[in-house]
């Protein structure tokens, strides 16, 4: 045994291991003191110089987690394995718990706070390895509120510091479409609403890129545009059968929730693609509405490049489309009038320009209307005010001649 170590009741060096139940533990050969009892941890200092210290002083006390804690861990593990993530995934969303737990910000908020914490760490486990899930996605399964849980996402990543990536669009429109029940016969899916997975989602994905191309999804929540944009490639597919079919229908064929914005994101993608049928030949003639230009959007979206720069000019040169125009207007008005000249209000209108639908259309502000004073113009006028408009010294001679006057007039009585 190594020197200085003696029992501390006989004074005895002879100290030998013995092994009491799972416990290992000193004790002196010649009185029998059990020298280390209740000692479970040790630091390595000690256990050279064969000095014990008790759990209490050790560092076990400290790592000890939490019944609240321990619940939230497991159910970071079991959302990833509902979510079929990989094992790598878990370990990071577990890292990202622990670390945020100990935040004070987070650890002392309430109870929903730290449930939706499960689903935030998840989440950003996710978008960092570049896989596509939605917040929406997180919060059915945990029976969250959306705001909470973006609140709650927002402040884990400003105050852990995470660079956490944008979830690529095109993922995004195929993990929500994936969702969709309408890829297999059913007894709610009559079989004529049934649609082929791959087409569908080639469509849709063209219809979101030239959502995207013409401010359609720029500073929006990006699932009422892929619902719509879902719902009018489900309807071009098979025309003839899907036409009389509402919005609403749709999504309850799917068994989806309807956003409440998606009804607006039809009606502007409904017309930008009435604006792009405009430019085409063999559909200028056909009258087209809202209605029947989903027949067309095959067409419309196999030469969606070049009818998105004729149907729609840049907002950006507008200013200076304005200029030439001006500039151009005086040598016009030199040339003569020919047989095969425009009158000037009957000539085509120029493009529409190619901007978000807030600075096409921006919100109406209310305006305060000054209060209006009553003023009739009989109030009585006092003397200082007077003075102020009294300027030079013959104004003040007249003004004293016209009172002098008006005051005479009222002393002569009435004539009978």
């Amino acid at each position: 045994m190594p020197n200085g170590s003696r029992c501390p009741d006989c004074g005895s060096s002879e100290l030998v291991e013995d092994s009491h139940y799972s416990q290992s533990q000193l004790v002196c050969s010649d009185c029998g003191c059990v020298v280390t009892e209740g000692v479970l941890t040790t630091t390595f200092s000690d256990e050279g110089n064969l000095r014990e210290v008790t759990y209490s002083r050790s560092t076990g006390e400290n790592e000890q987690v939490s019944r609240c804690q321990q619940r939230d861990l497991r159910r970071v593990r079991d959302l990833c394995r509902i979510l079929k993530l990989p094992l790598t995934f878990e370990d990071t969303a577990i890292s990202y718990y622990q670390k945020a737990y100990q935040l004070s910000g987070i650890r002392a908020a309430r109870l929903q706070k730290k449930e939706v914490l499960v689903g935030c760490c998840v989440l950003i486990t996710c978008r960092q390895h570049n896989w596509p899930l939605t917040m929406g996605t997180i919060c059915t399964l945990l029976y969250a509120d959306l705001d909470v849980f973006s609140g709650t996402y927002m402040q884990m990543v400003k105050l852990l510091g995470l660079d956490v990536p944008s979830l690529c669009l095109a993922d995004l429109v195929k993990s929500y479409c994936s969702s969709f029940k309408l890829f297999q016969a059913s007894p709610s899916v009559p079989a004529k609403y049934v649609e082929d997975k791959d087409k569908m989602l080639s469509r849709t994905l063209q219809l979101v890129e030239l959502a995207d191309e013409t401010w359609l999804v720029t500073g929006r929540h990006p699932l009422p545009i892929i619902t719509a944009a879902t719902f009018l490639a489900w309807q071009s597919l098979r025309p003839s059968d899907r036409l009389t079919c509402s919005l609403a229908q749709f999504c309850k064929l799917a068994n989806v929730d309807l956003p409440y914005p998606a009804a607006s994101r039809l009606q502007e993608l409904l017309a930008v693609l009435l604006q792009m049928a405009g430019q085409l030949a063999w559909l200028q003639v056909l009258k087209l509405n809202k209605r029947s230009v989903v027949k067309h959007i095959g067409d419309l979206l196999q030469h969606r490049h070049m009818l998105v720069r004729t149907a729609f000019r840049d907002g950006t040169a507008e200013v200076e489309a304005k200029q030439q125009q001006q500039q151009g207007q005086g040598q016009q008005d030199e040339v003569g009038d020919g047989p095969f000249d425009l009158p000037k209000r009957k000539r085509p209108a120029s493009p529409t320009p190619l901007l978000p639908p807030c600075m096409l259309k921006p919100p109406k502000r209310t305006h305060t209307l000054p209060s209006e004073s009553a003023v009739t113009g009989d109030e009585d006028i006092s003397d200082s005010e007077i003075e102020q408009y009294l300027r030079t010294p013959q104004e003040v001679r007249d003004f004293e001649r016209a009172q002098a006057a008006s005051q005479a007039a009222m002393r002569v009585p009435n004539p009978p």
